[in-house]
């Protein structure tokens, strides 16, 4: 009985992942045919699929991009750079898809050194830089037992050499793993999603403006409450903005 069951999953899951990937044949030639709407439906039914990709949410944000959309195409770039970092494509087009947006907001500057080492950090998922470390611990032992059981002088330094530089391979990328997680797990963003927002001084309908956001812009979110959310630009502006006009990243 419990064999019938895991064959009928693994029928399952081979039959739904060709459904996904026939779903996304057909989006990609909507889209090639400039059916741009019918190939976002496939795209978000690929997604509802519980199926996800750098690249599929890069070709539904390019959907969304030919159409003008600006929330979604910059919100599903975002998602394709969550998923790879070093997507190029989604990195040049996600620039395009921010110059439609309407605020102009400066980025507070940055030290070289910290500019330097969120450059090094970002360069990897936590995921990346954790299977690194794993590889560089594979290494260094390698080269330890190189360096152990070698009978000349030369051969030992080099051995012993190429094991150091393996440790600190190591331990920098369980370093940079650590805090790339620190960095997803406490630095939570959003993007616009409402026309037009108005940023509010407290969680509160009556409270003073605080400044206006539109569509598209990427937010920092801070706290949450009744049913407000708390976000810091990138220019260090604080306030309060209604849950329903962004969506989280």
């Amino acid at each position: 009985m419990k064999k019938l069951l895991i064959v009928f999953l693994l029928l399952s899951t081979s039959l739904f992942a060709q459904d996904n990937e026939a779903l996304f044949e057909q989006a990609s030639q909507d889209y090639a045919n400039g059916n741009y709407n019918n190939a976002i439906d496939k795209y978000e039914q690929i997604l509802a699929n519980g199926e996800t990709s750098a690249n599929l949410y890069y070709n539904l944000a390019n959907a969304h991009y030919k159409l003008d959309h600006i929330a979604p195409s910059v919100y599903n770039y975002e998602k394709a750079l969550l998923l790879d970092p070093n997507h190029k494509d989604a990195q040049n087009n996600l620039v395009f898809a921010q110059n439609m947006t309407l605020d102009a907001i400066e980025t507070l500057p940055k030290g070289s050194l910290s500019k330097i080492v969120d450059g090094i950090i970002s360069k990897l998922s936590y995921n990346g830089w954790a299977w690194l470390a794993v590889v560089a611990s594979v290494i260094l032992v390698v080269f330890f037992f190189l360096y152990y059981f070698s009978a000349t002088t030369t051969k030992k330094r080099a051995f012993f050499t190429l094991f150091v530089v393996s440790t600190l391979v190591m331990i920098s990328s369980v370093v940079f793993a650590y805090l790339q997680f620190d960095i997803q797990q406490k630095k939570k963003f959003a993007i616009v999603f409402a026309e037009e927002s108005t940023v509010l001084s407290e969680p509160n309908p009556s409270s003073s403006n605080a400044f206006i956001l539109h569509e598209g812009t990427k937010i920092k979110l801070l706290d949450e409450f009744n049913n407000f959310y708390k976000i810091e630009l990138a220019d260090g502006r604080q306030g309060w903005i209604k849950e329903n006009d962004l969506k989280v990243l």
